[in-house]
């Protein structure tokens, strides 16, 4: 199972960003366990510069507006 972290405050982006994290997991037939996270020391210690922010498996994999869905679908494919 993927462990997908989706850093952001709450805002709709934060949101749309989870839901396309989860789309693209049911997509490629995988399981992903997305957690949100919304505390903003938790965010500045993974790295995150600019939400929303996207970790893999611990790896950060992206930060800073809407994913391309490839790229996130390469992302949980690795």
């Amino acid at each position: 199972m993927k462990q997908v972290k989706v850093y952001g405050p709450g805002c709709k982006r934060c949101e749309t960003t989870a839901q396309m994290v989860r789309d693209a997991a049911a997509k490629l037939g995988l399981d992903a366990d997305v957690e949100k996270v919304t505390d903003p020391k938790e965010i500045a210690m993974a790295g995150v510069l600019s939400t929303p922010g996207i970790s893999i498996d611990g790896k950060l994999v992206h930060a800073g507006g809407l994913p391309d869905e490839a790229k996130l679908e390469g992302w949980l494919k690795a």
